[in-house]
């Protein structure tokens, strides 16, 4: 079997993505693809519009640039998809793919195999913008604009200008992909996006929505414990409304708005009124509920406040500190040689871990948590000296 039979699903006007919403459709389009030696994927979701976010399409592409757009609102069981996921012969080809990884996990049950990241390999060829639009005009010379990633995908029917912004998602990404592997193997590093992308298959299923974490609520680390507990009752309000109108929580109310409310402790609707961005009908019809839930705050007896428990705070000896400062030097200047993001080169995090780990060989450099095995065989000798190099700037 061909990859691409002239009756395939795919195999109309270039330029006219195909839509998916049966199930016979379904088996066509996965006939077309089977023995692809790359297909690109992408997803469109609703988490900005609804409370119980839910992927609501599924783009793909083959190497010819060739669309189908996949409707799971139309056609629920996706399962045929899976073999093609995750076969390790045929590459799938994603940008920035965590999400889509973790949603289709969630959704579908879907697993992986054979994972290529544009955005992956546009950050360690050194690229500082990474999104989607600048890739493709600074690569391709193609303008996608990114103007409807944020729009309700769960209408139907979407609109043409929709539909073309699906569809231009996955088109270009197997160039892509292609224009990018060339780069990382002249700079010799495919091995090191092949080890990223091998990481991002374990991407975990996606979380169903949950309550706020009241102690995360942005503005919530300077409340006190009162005000705290005002915060909670108010965001569990604020989370049955939502749940109930199946919205996303912040269209009911920003978290900004409802600090305040906590801060304020407003006595009577006239208060609650004057608070800013609070939504007019949190401060009309809801003021009643809205102002008990305050109540109900201020009546949780001091031993029961909410408290911020601190984590230990990670202290460090003299010696390690000095190696923290060896290794940020040694970053910047191989990042500036290498062309690559400090971030990318040696996150914080492992500069840290490092520091603490003191290794004294390549052996022990391996062993360090979330390492990678291409950092510890590229630039392993370099991070070994500098930790050792430390050693006398630490004696006092």
């Amino acid at each position: 079997m061909t990859a691409f039979p002239a009756a395939s699903i795919l195999a109309a006007d270039v330029d006219a993505p195909r839509w998916v919403r049966t199930p016979d459709e379904l088996a066509e389009l996965v006939r077309s693809l089977a023995g692809a030696p790359a297909v690109a994927i992408d997803t469109e979701s609703d988490g900005f519009y609804h409370y119980f976010e839910k992927i609501c399409l599924v783009q793909a592409a083959d190497p010819s640039g060739r669309v189908a757009l996949v409707d799971p609102l139309a056609v629920r069981d996706l399962s045929p998809l899976a073999p093609l996921l995750a076969d390790p012969a045929t590459l799938k080809v994603m940008h920035s793919a965590e999400n889509d990884i973790a949603t289709l996990k969630r959704d579908f049950k879907f697993e992986f195999a054979a994972l290529f990241d544009t955005h992956v390999a546009a950050r360690l060829c050194g690229r500082t913008e990474m999104g989607l639009e600048k890739l493709y005009e600074r690569e391709l010379g193609i303008r996608h604009l990114k103007a409807l990633q944020r729009c309700d995908w769960s209408r139907r029917p979407l609109s043409p200008a929709q539909e073309h912004y699906a569809a231009e998602d996955v088109r270009h990404l197997i160039a892509l992909r292609d224009r990018l592997r060339s780069e990382l193997r002249d700079l010799g590093r495919e091995s090191w996006a092949a080890e990223e992308c091998e990481e991002l298959r374990s991407t975990p299923p996606a979380l169903p929505r949950e309550p706020a974490d009241f102690l995360k609520a942005k503005g919530a680390s300077e409340l006190s414990p009162r005000e705290l507990a005002v915060l909670r009752e108010l965001l569990s309000l604020r989370d049955s409304w939502a749940r109930k109108a199946d919205l996303p929580p912040f269209m009911v109310a920003h978290d900004e708005a409802l600090v305040t409310v906590a801060t304020r402790r407003p006595r009577d609707a006239q208060a609650l009124a004057r608070v800013p961005r609070l939504p007019a009908r949190l401060k009309e019809r809801r003021a009643g509920d809205v102002l008990a839930a305050v109540r109900r705050g201020e009546a949780v007896p001091d031993a029961e406040l909410p408290r911020r428990v601190r984590g230990p705070r990670l202290r460090m000896s003299r010696e390690a500190s000095a190696r923290v400062d060896r290794l940020k030097a040694w970053r910047a200047g191989e990042a500036a040689t290498s062309g690559l993001d400090p971030g990318v080169l040696l996150p914080q995090r492992l500069i840290e871990r490092i520091a603490l780990d003191a290794p004294g060989d390549a052996a022990a450099l391996a062993a360090v948590p979330g390492i990678r095995r291409w950092r510890a065989e590229a630039f392993g000798p370099q991070l070994l000296a500098a930790v050792l190099s430390a050693r006398g700037a630490a004696t006092p």
